[in-house]
């Protein structure tokens, strides 16, 4: 009898033991998910964008417009005068060529254009990586490979492309980085954006580089026309839809172009042009205010980027950083939370290995069990068996970093509208339309869908009747083109 009692006893002490090594592990539990969900709502709180937060951007970006347009380093908006003071009307006749290199991939394409009548006959294109330690090596070595792959898509053409005893090929430059322009076809990059840092090119004339270039390698080609890819896409949104006024590129980067009076830009010393207007490359990446919500996840990867205190606005907005913001939250998440169980995983911890792409991916997650989510958990960051719960915590920090820079850019855009007059309602409303283009437009669809709402928002249901946005798809390639067929030095047939 009295070892039945013992035993007992020894059972329940174990019993009382175990129980309560588990609630102490799950008070631990309890508190560490308290913790995380500590980290989002904060995240949440700091990126807040209600309306009249983002009208404060707005009229921001007005004030720094008109400061970049009175004077060169007047603002941190660049307000670029491109020379572009006519665009492609739609007579644009002939075989022209556009490279289009505004990221980490480059494209070269041919456009054969057939005037009124034809319009767009065909295009050809194709497209390619640049190497990652091209990014930062030497300006030789970055148009050498240009050129190279020029000439290669230059070669395999078929003999209705060739050209009479004496004509140069005419191509269409669209470089979309900020460029000081000096006339049509000629500019000084003034820095590097986008993860490229290669010192002997800043302050050098980047056509006569890649000019060098194709007569190293022997290319009979003439550059016509220098453009940033928003101006391109600007071009090209105009040639099909005759009411663009403006263009937005939302990709790896960000950057707007419009359409300015001549008679509003102060800093323009040359004669008027006859057209009465300028097309200005804003390079709106670089915008900055202190009405920007800004967080601490934002102030690290500044610091630690290529650019420190540059790109603020791009960096908030554009698919190079998204991932990266929030990548740098759920770090934070396994460090302080143990999000992701005890130990951090190794690859939370490499800059950039969450890619937009994949945030994407996981916030368009429309399955049951989020296995979208699950997959990229483990394909990218190694991180296994996440719980269901686990997965809705990341699409919900998905839509708070994609919702902040989405309705930042519509913020931007109402600050063009606001530049333009057209905010409001005029008798005889005139139809407003924007050119978009970049890959995080058109793919991330939770993010365009929340900047199209976002503007509507802003401008309210009558104005937003007259403003009507459009996809301009690969605008920067044949926009570039179509200025190079407008900037001929040959009289076209």
């Amino acid at each position: 009898m009295e070892k039945k009692v013992v035993v007992a006893v020894v059972c329940t002490v174990t019993v009382a033991a175990v129980g309560a090594v588990l609630l102490r592990r799950n008070m631990r539990k309890e508190r560490k998910w308290a913790r995380a969900m500590e980290i989002v709502k904060e995240m949440e709180e700091k990126c807040a964008t209600p309306i009249a937060k983002l009208k404060q951007v707005a009229d921001a970006m007005v004030v720094e417009m008109h400061a970049g347009l009175a004077s060169e380093g007047g603002s941190k908006l660049k307000m670029l005068i491109t020379f572009v003071d006519n665009l492609p009307t739609g007579n644009e006749e002939g075989v022209f060529y556009a490279l289009d290199l505004g990221g980490t991939n480059f494209r070269v394409l041919r456009v054969h254009l057939g005037g009124k009548e034809g319009r767009l006959v065909n295009q050809e294109f194709t497209e390619v990586a640049i190497p990652p330690n091209l990014m930062v090596a030497t300006s030789d070595e970055l148009f050498d490979y240009i050129a190279a792959e020029l000439g290669k898509f230059v070669s395999q053409e078929s003999l209705e492309f060739e050209l009479p005893p004496g004509r140069l090929r005419e191509l269409g430059f669209t470089f979309s980085f900020p460029v000081l322009q000096t006339s049509i076809a000629s500019g000084t990059l003034v820095r590097w954006t986008k993860g490229f840092n290669i010192e002997d090119t800043v302050g050098q004339d980047v056509v006569a580089k890649l000019s060098s270039a194709m007569k190293r390698r022997g290319i009979d080609m003439r550059v016509s026309a220098l453009v940033n890819d928003t101006v391109g896409t600007l071009a090209g949104g105009q040639y099909f839809h005759s009411d663009v006024v403006a263009a937005v590129i939302l990709g790896t980067g960000s950057n707007a172009a419009y359409v300015e009076r001549a008679q509003a830009i102060p800093k323009w010393h040359g004669p008027l042009p006859k057209s009465g207007e300028m097309v200005i490359n804003m390079e709106w990446g670089n915008f900055r205010s202190s009405h920007l919500p800004i967080t601490e996840y934002d102030t690290a990867m500044d610091t630690e980027s290529l650019n420190p205190g540059d790109q603020i606005y791009e960096k908030l907005i554009s698919g190079m950083y998204l991932g990266e913001i929030l990548r740098r939250v759920l770090l934070k998440m396994a460090e302080e939370a143990a999000f992701f169980g005890d130990n951090v995983p190794p690859k939370l911890r490499i800059p950039f290995v969450l890619r937009t792409p994949d945030m994407s991916a996981m916030h368009h997650d429309g399955s049951s069990d989020l296995r979208v989510v699950g997959d990229k958990l483990k394909d990218i960051l190694e991180i296994h068996n996440t719980s269901l719960k686990t997965r809705k915590v990341i699409i919900q920090l998905c839509g708070i970093v994609a919702a902040r820079g989405a309705r930042l850019a519509a913020a931007g855009i109402l600050g063009i509208l606001k530049k333009m007059g057209r905010d409001t309602v005029k008798d005889g409303a005139q139809r407003t339309v924007i050119a978009m283009d970049g890959g995080l437009y058109e793919h991330y669809s939770e993010y365009s869908k929340c900047l199209e709402d976002t503007i509507q928002e802003l401008v309210g249901e009558e104005v937003s009747k007259t403003i009507v946005i459009v996809h301009a798809n690969d605008g920067s390639g044949i926009g570039a083109a179509l200025l190079a067929a407008s900037h001929s030095q040959y009289e076209r047939s």
